[in-house]
């Protein structure tokens, strides 16, 4: 009598980069990414034709996980190439201004290792530089996102509930390269 394996009561594992349901968080080869399209999309339904103007972003946030989360949703679902990041105030200004020329867009979490995001708006405005910021916030309180503007924010978006405004902001973007006129893009 031959003698039967045990049969895995694990499901079988799931192919990477596959669009479960619209709105959820699931997994790929980087880690957990945040699934706004639909599954019938196809794979990268945000990602850039060949010919479609990559918005240059630096991202000033703190969270290991949460950049690279961040990085890995911008990059799949919108036009966006990141290109550099910090986790605290005085490097994210140093790393700004050497980019300066090179960026179209920032996104700064308001509350960072040391420093904070609303001084990094602060500095940034006053260096008169030349990319969009935009804040990314758990806390977009109305008294905070009038703060934030007032500092030279374009936008402010909520963490958990803005997410995919923030990807059509990166889209609307990279369809307007250069167009940095006031409510150019809301």
């Amino acid at each position: 009598m031959q003698r039967r394996e045990p049969r895995s009561r694990e499901p079988p594992p799931k192919p990477v980069g596959t669009l479960l349901q619209a709105n959820v968080l699931c997994t790929d080869s980087r880690g957990p990414v945040r699934v706004s399209q639909s599954p019938s999309s196809g794979p990268n339904p945000g990602a850039a034709p060949p010919d479609t103007t990559l918005v240059k972003t630096f991202i000033v946030e703190d969270s290991p996980i949460i950049l690279d989360n961040l990085v890995a949703t911008l990059e799949e679902m919108s036009p966006v190439q990141v290109v550099g990041s910090a986790g605290d105030e005085a490097t994210a200004l140093k790393r700004m201004k050497q980019l300066d020329g090179q960026l179209d867009l920032v996104i700064i979490d308001v509350f960072l290792k040391s420093g904070s995001g609303l001084g990094v708006l602060r500095s940034a405005a006053q260096a008169g530089l030349r990319a969009r910021r935009v804040v990314l916030t758990n806390y977009a309180t109305a008294d905070m996102r009038e703060k934030c503007r007032s500092l030279g924010a374009h936008r402010v978006f909520d963490k958990s509930n803005d997410l995919d405004d923030l990807i059509s902001y990166c889209t609307h973007l990279a369809d307007r390269p250069g167009d940095t006129s006031p409510g150019a893009l809301g």
